[in-house]
């Protein structure tokens, strides 16, 4: 989709994007001397240069670039191109304010498999791990999960961040993390019934017993977090491509793979 896009460029909007779409450039290639833009020629001067750039940071692997550009709504574009270098980070706590409490576990799922870093235990691996990414998935992560871990470890958190609260905010769907999963249609089997309050008690339980079945299924909450958040950004992806004119060759299907 990123070869699709043009509103990385300062002056053009989604609407210019759609206009230019619409007069059949779909893609940087496209944008040439040779065809008619809708465009002055003062104007596509500007832009050359510019889509070149694009093509070379696409080329070298760099989000980062496009992090920077792109409008924040439209981050969900980062998906099919930078797919193997998203971390999906989720975050259980003893509560609400950072400042007064503690990270009990962390889930990251890279995409094929979870990790995740109990406090008490290897908590402080997350920060050599999560330094392999360079695009990190959260849900209302913008207010909670990043500032609540930039506080706890004394990081700062550099990657370009894709918060899925406004993006399914944008497409009709809130009420929480649990909530929009029921609203777009995942069940969590067993786990459906256990949330944000049971995993502050779960983790007392351990802590105050030892009971090794509190952590697991405290572990288990916490992955099914990080896992859905990947099956949210794609339905959710698909959705937004809907708007475009390129939803039957780029859509990626709920299970995640391309057509």
């Amino acid at each position: 989709m990123l070869i699709n896009t043009f509103c990385h460029i300062r002056g053009i909007g989604t609407k210019i994007e759609r206009k230019l779409w619409d007069s059949g450039i779909h893609n940087w290639d496209m944008f040439h001397g040779e065809t008619k833009i809708p465009l002055s020629k003062k104007r596509v001067a500007s832009i050359l240069p510019l889509l070149r750039e694009s093509t070379e940071h696409l080329t070298n692997r760099n989000p980062f670039f496009f992090g920077q550009h792109l409008p924040v709504n439209q981050y969900w574009r980062l998906l099919p191109d930078f797919r193997d270098t998203i971390a999906y980070v989720d975050i259980e706590t003893t509560g609400l304010e950072n400042w007064c409490n503690e990270i009990t576990t962390i889930a990251l799922y890279d995409g094929q498999m979870v990790h995740t870093y109990i406090n008490g235990h290897n908590l402080g691996d997350f920060v050599r791990d999560i330094e392999q990414f360079k695009i990190i998935v959260t849900y209302n992560g913008r207010c909670f999960d990043v500032p609540f871990i930039e506080q706890y470890f004394r990081i700062r958190l550099d990657q370009v961040h894709l918060d899925l609260r406004y993006l399914l905010k944008s497409l009709g769907f809130s009420g929480g993390l649990k909530g929009c999963e029921r609203q777009m249609g995942i069940d969590r089997g067993e786990l459906r019934d256990i949330d944000g309050y049971d995993a502050v008690i779960l983790w007392q339980e351990y802590i105050m017993t030892g009971n090794q079945k509190s952590l697991e299924t405290l572990l288990e909450y916490n992955s099914a977090d990080a896992r859905n958040l990947e099956t949210l950004l794609i339905m959710a992806y698909d959705m937004k491509l809907k708007e475009t004119p390129f939803y039957e060759t780029r859509w990626m299907h709920r299970g995640g793979d391309l057509p």
